[in-house]
């Protein structure tokens, strides 16, 4: 049974990296970290003379290029005059030519977030009254497809990279210094430096063509390579690789020089790669802290130092693990990774975890802001899964802990002769003094039985291993940790692309607060209303809110616009919206409207006729896919 054990850890492994893959797969197209909270004209809004410029207010800073804003008129043709420049704070506005005639405008933005991710969208505005527009926009590529897939995958697998390079590195120095000369730690470690390096220059490649066009094609443009240089990301991937290079020598002295000294220079030279190797790690880890999350919003000066941290402890936990769990299975009978080394590195994982959790709460408490960002954004229902899978991930620890304490030393077997020769001596057996001599002379002999010696060797070791059940209990609950591991780095990449819940919730406020003095204020002047109304179709990305803009919301000829949003406030193109008007107080309607799509989660009516005054019923059927599709409905008072 202990020849099959290999395969199936080897099978379980790669299982658990195909449902990883899956999981990250769907979640790699990055989400806008950035969003937009407000516009001047705001979206939807009718103005009486053309503005002078169109401004955009986002919920951070965000980077800008020469076509990062951009004004359309009904037919397409660009309105804007120069490039796009910040107004104050996170404000940017760009100015429109003179004399624009009346009809309906579209402004679209492709910017890049101070956290490095991508931000595109468009909404529209009317000069005098609202017209037909020739201008669609059904999303940006920015950030999504190919290259979005492409780039998440390879965020993925710096991470992973990290934590096997450090925690692997640190595993050996701290814990087992005789684990230096193992050669399955050793592919190990340096597998994780390739790892981290390969995938450094992937994302350095695809950074140009994630932030702008989202084309394939572009991936080696060497202009748009020359832009990132000069991005703050872009510093951040130069930064990280020499750093590698700075890596690639400690690599080289932990598992070369530093086994064969002496007991006193070892010592001095223990120090100095720790705190060499400590100062590189660090450094490795800041090239995410200083671009991403942590390098913006609230108490950036702080959120820097505890993503750090935070980064480091995992590696410690989960790249030690890695190490462990190698150690296990693939270090050499005569060497077993000995049971104060455990132990030393049982002790580092409970720190490490202790640490996760005094930083992960602070960095919860930044990027949610409230107790129902939990439930209401996806960003906390991501971290629930993965608060999940750290509870999982300590209970198995828990195990493991119980199987070290009961570890002991295990005691190398002498090398049994009579089990290792038989083959050679069959041979003499039949041959006599000359077939054995012969069977050096058939190098395809030789080859023979060098390879069952070696099976024979590796059998032995297998026995050797597996002798002792408490070593068999600790490599088989370490696997599983590792194996929650694997999933819990997919659901970690996921959230760095997801927009924050602080974020999300800034965002549905500001469009609440737009969308209520917006009907207020034109209430007062005009009459008109607006309505919001929560649908969810059932069916796969079917809930959203629909509201309704009717002006002057009187007897007779209304405006009426409709807009379509998800859940965090983001427009949401569905297929087809219908809108019917019923008073049933005096057995009119419904009457059927038909909006024309005007662009992405817009469409509008001209000439709604309202025959007399009552409280109608609005109804909105919405329809998201072939076969789902919803009808909701409120009152409101007209005339």
């Amino acid at each position: 049974m202990s020849q099959t054990i290999a395969p199936r850890v080897r099978n379980l492994v790669l299982l658990l990296l195909a449902v990883a893959g899956a999981l990250f797969a769907a979640a790699a197209p990055a989400s806008a970290h950035a969003a937009l909270t407000g516009s001047d004209p705001r979206q939807g809004a009718v103005v009486e003379r053309a503005p002078a410029q169109v401004s955009l207010t986002f919920s951070e800073k965000v980077a800008l290029g020469d076509d990062s804003l951009r004004v359309l008129d009904p037919k397409g043709t660009r309105v804007d005059a120069g490039s796009p420049t910040e107004v104050s704070g996170t404000t940017y506005a760009v100015k429109l030519h003179g004399g624009l005639p009346d009809g309906t405008y579209t402004v679209t933005y492709q910017v890049v977030s101070a956290d490095s991710h991508p931000v595109a969208g468009a909404y529209t505005f009317s000069i005098g009254a609202p017209s037909a527009t020739t201008v669609t926009v059904t999303g940006q590529e920015a950030g999504g497809g190919l290259v979005g897939g492409l780039y998440g995958f390879g965020r993925y697998v710096s991470y992973a990279g990290f934590i096997v390079l450090v925690g692997g590195a640190a595993f050996v120095l701290a814990c087992w210094p005789a684990g230096s000369g193992a050669r399955a730690v050793q592919r190990l470690v340096v597998s994780g430096w390739v790892a981290l390096t390969a995938a450094t220059l992937w994302l350095l490649l695809l950074r140009g063509s994630y932030t702008t066009s989202g084309k394939a094609g572009d991936i080696l443009d060497l202009d748009l390579l020359g832009q990132v240089l000069q991005t703050k990301t872009g510093a951040a991937l130069v930064s990280r690789l020499l750093l590698l290079a700075a890596a690639a020598l400690f690599i080289a002295v932990l598992f070369g020089a530093w086994d064969k000294r002496e007991a006193e220079e070892k010592r001095d030279l223990t120090f100095g790669l720790a705190v060499g190797g400590g100062v590189v790690a660090a450094g490795l880890a800041a090239s995410w802290a200083m671009a991403e999350h942590a390098s913006t919003g609230l108490q950036p000066g702080i959120a820097m130092p505890v993503d750090v941290l935070h980064l480091l402890a995992v590696a410690a936990w989960l790249g030690g693990l890695t190490a462990l769990l190698v150690a296990l299975y693939r270090a050499p009978a005569g060497t077993p990774v000995a049971a104060s080394a455990v132990r030393r590195f049982s002790t580092v994982a409970f720190g490490s975890v202790a640490t996760l959790a005094a930083t992960g709460v602070y960095q919860s408490w930044r990027q949610l802001g409230s107790w129902s960002a939990f439930t209401d954004t996806r960003y906390g229902q991501l971290l629930l899964v993965k608060i999940g899978l750290v509870a999982l991930l300590v209970g198995i620890a828990w195990i493991s802990r119980r199987w070290t304490a009961r570890l002991r030393d295990a005691v190398p077997a002498e090398k049994d002769t009579g089990r290792d020769e038989p083959v050679e001596a069959g041979v003499g057996a039949r041959r006599g003094t000359a077939g054995a001599g012969s069977a050096v002379d058939d190098p395809e002999r030789a080859a023979q039985l060098a390879r069952q010696r070696a099976a024979m060797d590796a059998a032995r070791q297998r026995r050797e291993r597996d002798a002792d059940p408490d070593r068999s209990g600790l490599r088989r609950s370490v696997l599983a940790e590792a194996c929650v591991a694997v999933v819990l780095l997919a659901v970690t990449t996921a959230l760095t692309q997801t927009e924050p819940g602080r974020t999300e919730e800034a965002v549905k406020a500001a469009n609440s607060s737009a969308a209520s003095s917006s009907s207020s204020s034109s209430g007062v002047a005009s009459g008109a209303l607006t309505l919001d109304m929560p649908f969810d179709t059932g069916g796969q990305d079917g809930k959203g809110v629909v509201s309704i803009d009717l002006d002057p919301a009187r007897v007779g000829a209304n405006e009426m616009h409709v807009y379509v949003t998800r859940p965090n406030g983001r427009a949401f193109d569905v297929p087809e919206v219908k809108v019917a008007f019923t008073l049933e107080a005096k057995d009119i309607g419904p009457l059927p409207v038909v909006p024309d799509h005007i662009t992405t989660g817009h469409w509008s009516a001209s000439g709604v006729q309202l025959p007399v005054a009552g409280d109608w019923k609005v109804a909105v059927t919405v329809r998201t896919s072939d076969v789902d599709q919803v009808t909701v409905a409120k009152n409101a008072q007209i005339g």
